[in-house]
């Protein structure tokens, strides 16, 4: 320490803290220039992680073209955004802002049971009884409760309010995806040689590792939520349910969770029987069923495998996401805690495995 003192000398000392302070505050103002583009790059780095083995098969089949491939590949990707993923959002959009506009109004409350359930055999009447005794508590429960709920409608606006900005971060991720398919190889050749830094001995595990997880949680469960939703959504509107649109992304919300769509499926069928003649029910309950148990039969399909993140952390990655960064976090929250997780129990299992050094 002291040949380190009598080496600097009182200017040397000063240039070296300005110049640690130009640097951080250099580092500090780069940061915040590129925060409102974190998600947007996050989710783009996602969707290149969890198409890529499609664009390179594209790739092959087109006899070795990578460009080629990845704009098809983002002109449908594209597609699917601006088409059936937009109409999802602007409906729950649109059934979000009608229940902050009851919230904030006090009239939120569970309709009465229809008069056709009191005809059905067995169950009818005791249904209709137990249905109109619950309808009337909760409604009182519901007034009660109504003016501490009020902050909560301002919280929903703000997030519908949202949904044009999460839509344009979801075109820009798509297109700056589209870039980065052909530079895949350099890109994780990068990300190697800065992971080696950290943890030199595992770097190639825990990069393959982490693109696993992407790959798992994107497809596996970020991936089979949005289908089933859309069809979820496609059923509710044929069957005529007042807000289709919330319904579905609550349908996809759940899935994500991993708690299941059965909450949400379950009421509708019930409120399709009693609405419609017995073949349209039928047809419905069909299909509404089939999506219901989609998620069991596409999942072992698209995950290669198991995904060992405990539901917990996916669910906090949701809530976390969203609040932190809106709609587009609603996506990256799980993807970004899931990999974490991943790779810190993979460090930690690689640690134990060690042997403890011999202190003789």
């Amino acid at each position: 320490m002291r040949n380190v003192r009598q080496l600097l000398s009182g200017d040397d000392v000063i240039q070296l803290v300005v110049r640690l302070g130009l640097l951080a505050l250099l580092a500090i103002w780069t940061f915040i220039v590129i925060r409102p583009f974190v998600p947007i790059l996050a989710w783009s780095g996602v969707l290149a992680v969890a198409f890529y083995p499609a664009f390179n098969w594209l790739t092959k089949l087109l006899g070795g073209r990578p460009k080629t491939a990845a704009v098809i590949l983002t002109v449908v990707n594209l597609a699917i955004v601006v088409g059936p993923a937009t109409w999802l959002g602007l409906s729950a959009v649109e059934g979000v802002r009608q229940l902050a506009g009851e919230l904030t109004a006090g009239n939120l409350a569970i309709p009465s049971p229809p008069e056709q359930v009191r005809e059905w055999r067995i169950v009818g009447p005791k249904l209709y009884e137990f249905w109109g005794r619950a309808s009337s508590n909760i409604r009182t429960v519901l007034r009660e409760v109504a003016p501490y709920l009020k902050p909560l409608a301002g919280t929903m606006l703000t997030l519908a309010g949202s949904a044009g900005v999460g839509t344009l971060k979801f075109l820009l991720s798509v297109l700056i995806a589209g870039f980065l398919f052909p530079y895949g190889p350099q890109l994780v050749s990068g990300g190697r040689r800065l992971l080696s830094l950290i943890v030199h001995e595992q770097s190639e595990h825990l990069l393959d590792l982490a693109g696993a997880t992407i790959r798992a949680v994107s497809q596996g469960v970020i991936g089979v939520a949005v289908v089933q939703a859309l069809l979820a959504g496609i059923g509710f509107k044929m069957a005529g349910i007042p807000s289709a649109g919330l319904l579905a992304f609550g349908v996809m919300l759940l899935t994500i969770v991993q708690i299941g769509a059965a909450i949400v499926l379950f009421p509708v069928i019930i409120w399709i029987w009693m609405d419609k003649d017995f073949t349209t029910a039928l047809l419905l309950t069909l299909f509404l069923t089939a999506v219901g148990i989609l998620d069991n039969i596409l999942k072992p399909l698209v995950m290669g495998r198991g995904l060992t993140t405990p539901t917990i952390v996916i669910f906090i990655g949701v809530i976390g996401g969203t609040l932190a960064h809106g709609i587009v976090g609603l996506f990256i929250g799980p993807i970004i805690l899931s990999v974490a997780w991943e790779l810190i129990a993979a460090w930690i299992r690689e640690d134990r495995s060690q042997p403890a050094p011999n202190s003789l």
